[in-house]
C-alpha cells in the first residue's frame, strides 16, 4: 500500500485542501483515514482514491439543450 504525507496530499490537490486543514480534520475525525507512525502522519493513497471516487460529480445535458441540437 502505498501513503502520502499531509504535504503531498495537499499538493495532490492543488493546494486546495491545506495541512491546516488535514490537521483539522485529523481532530475533528471527518475526512478519509490516516495512519500515524510516531509523529509521522500519513494518507493511504487507496482511501484518498476512495474519497475522489465519492465526489465526482456526473454532468448531464439538460432537455432543453437536448431538444434544441434536434
Amino acid at each position: 500500500m502505498k501513503y502520502l504525507t499531509a504535504e503531498e496530499v495537499s499538493e495532490r490537490y492543488r493546494g486546495s485542501i491545506s495541512v491546516g486543514t488535514l490537521r483539522n480534520w485529523r481532530a475533528m475525525r471527518i475526512r478519509s483515514a490516516y495512519v500515524k507512525i510516531g509523529k509521522a502522519v500519513l494518507y493511504p493513497v487507496e482511501e484518498l482514491e476512495m474519497w475522489d471516487n465519492k465526489n465526482i460529480v456526473v454532468c448531464r445535458a439538460s432537455k432543453r439543450l437536448t431538444m434544441d441540437a434536434t
